[in-house]
Formats: structure tokens, C-alpha cells, sequence
């Protein structure tokens, strides 16, 4: 895919706590992940703020970071609202945007935004079609072909490969890191995010870290199973250990390291706490202190 990709930096923020928040406090988040030096903010799209509204309050508060719609709704815009509200940010923002689209599940296409929840890799071709052929923006801008899929099964990744820069999994082990870059080929962008716990031992992060991999578990459980993993539903030590990182900043850091010697470009971190609703500052200061110069 050509275009100039943003600079992510080799470390990112996934902020998934955002949406919980007051507006001022999602701007002294974001000015935190800023000045802590994370090269990029991302953030996801469920049941809160819209991300491209979103999108342009934490472009707006910032200076020099990207900022990454990780997982933008397909059935919350239609492909042409879409493709104007991208290129009215990358016209606004120049090089510190980043569309990453998701296709949803089928609870919130149908029963949320009251849509036919359809065939994923299919329903994400027609959109990316439409996406391109989308004729309004703001004067003197082109369809931008600047972006990212979230996706975690072969097809998906292929498709990724083929109509986007790369690639956004979320929430698998580092062995599924591996195996996407050989679907997606050595070009591509390949930004994994990395679901933590942090605290000064294992033994403070462990019910945490299992209470998370159990919420991950609906749409990966076959991957899950393709990579090794057998007894899913059992939840082991070994399966939750795999999908989240959790311990001192040294073991998520040695994780994140993984995931870069697997392939990755990049690594944002999406941190849990017991306090959902307050970011968490302090950890990301802790983590800061470990992964960036």
C-alpha cells in the first residue's frame, strides 16, 4: 500500500480506558502519554465516543504524537463519512493520524447500531471498496489509502496485506505475532497490542491477568487452539500467561521485546487496572521508565 506511513515509534499507549473519562480528563491522559515519549496514542471504538470525533480532541491536545483510531467501527460510519472524516484529520493533522478499522461484533451491528452484521472479510472488502471510491473531502485532498485493519485470523491478515499498510492484533501471544508476519509478508505494518497487568509481583497480577484472558477468549478461541493451546476454556497459567503480560515492568517489557523479535513494527501497551475509570498514569510512567531512551 503506498503513502507515507506515520512514525510510530517502536512503543504506543492503548488507551482503552478513554471512554470512562471526562473530556478533561481524556486531555491530561493524552498529554501524559505525550510527554512520557510514546510515539502513539491509540485508542478503540465500542459503545462511547465516536473515534473520529475522539480522534480530533486528542490531535488537537497534542503536539507531535499519532494518533491511532485502532479499532474504528465499520458499522458506525458509512464508507464515505468515513473517508471525509480521514481526510479532513490528515488535512488538519498531517502525518499524525492513523484509521485503523475493525468489523465489529455481531451484538453491536445488530442489536446496538441496528445493522445485518455480515461475513467479516467480505463486509471489510466491499467497505475498503467504497472507502477508495469515496468522492468527498476537503478541497485539494485524495481518497487516502492510509490505514491499518485490526485483525487476527489468516483472512483478515491477507486482506490487510493486500488493501491496507498493515495490521493491529490485539490481545494474542507472541507466537500469533510470528505467524502474522509471514501472512503479511515483510513489508507491512505490523503493530500488535499487548494486554498488561502491572504490579510488583506476579502474585498481585494474577487474578487480574486471568479475569482479562477470560474476556478475550469469545473470537479467538480456535486461533487460540491452532497455536497450541488446547484446553482454552480452562484458562491455565500457560494460556493466561500468553495473552497478558503481567508482573513487574521488567517481565512486560521482556514481552514486548518478544513481540519485536517476532516481527512486530511496533507495540502499544493496553494496560488493566482494578481502577477502570481513572487512567493509569502512574503505570504508564513505571513503563515508560523501562521501554523508552
Amino acid at each position: 500500500m503506498s503513502g507515507q506511513r506515520p512514525h510510530l515509534g517502536r512503543i504506543g499507549i492503548w488507551a482503552g480506558e478513554l471512554d470512562n473519562c471526562t473530556a478533561a480528563g481524556v486531555r491530561e491522559a493524552v498529554t501524559t502519554i505525550e510527554d512520557l515519549g510514546f510515539g502513539t496514542l491509540w485508542f478503540p471504538e465500542t459503545a462511547g465516543r465516536e473515534a473520529m470525533a475522539q480522534a480530533g480532541i486528542l490531535l488537537s491536545q497534542t503536539q507531535r504524537i499519532v494518533v491511532a483510531a485502532g479499532s474504528a467501527d465499520i458499522y458506525a460510519r458509512d464508507a464515505v463519512t468515513t473517508a471525509a472524516a480521514q481526510r479532513t484529520l490528515e488535512e488538519a493533522f498531517p502525518g499524525r493520524f492513523l484509521l485503523g478499522l475493525w468489523d465489529s461484533h455481531p451484538s453491536l451491528a445488530e442489536d446496538v447500531r441496528g445493522h445485518r452484521f455480515g461475513p467479516p472479510v467480505p463486509t471489510m472488502r466491499a467497505y475498503l471498496d467504497a472507502l477508495d471510491a469515496a468522492p468527498f473531502g476537503p478541497p485539494a485532498t485524495a481518497a487516502s489509502p492510509h490505514r491499518v485493519l485490526a485483525a487476527l485470523d489468516p483472512g483478515m491478515l491477507t486482506l490487510a496485506a493486500e488493501r491496507a499498510w498493515g495490521a493491529n492484533p490485539l490481545g494474542m501471544p507472541v507466537a500469533h505475532t510470528r505467524n502474522a508476519r509471514a501472512v503479511l509478508g515483510p513489508t507491512a505494518l505490523l503493530s500488535v497490542t499487548q494486554l498488561c497487568v502491572l504490579g510488583p509481583d506476579r502474585s498481585h497480577t494474577t487474578a487480574l491477568a486471568r479475569t482479562t484472558a477470560a474476556a478475550a477468549l469469545p473470537n479467538r478461541r480456535a486461533l487460540l487452539r491452532d497455536l497450541g493451546y488446547e484446553d482454552v476454556d480452562s484458562l491455565g497459567d500457560r494460556l493466561v500467561d500468553a495473552i497478558v503480560a503481567h508482573g513487574p515492568a521488567a517481565d512486560i517489557a521482556r514481552r514486548v521485546h518478544e513481540h519485536l523479535d517476532a516481527g512486530a513494527d511496533h507495540v502499544s501497551l493496553h494496560l488493566l487496572t482494578t481502577a477502570p475509570h481513572t487512567p493509569p498514569t502512574r503505570q504508564w510512567q513505571e513503563l515508560a521508565a523501562h521501554l523508552l531512551p
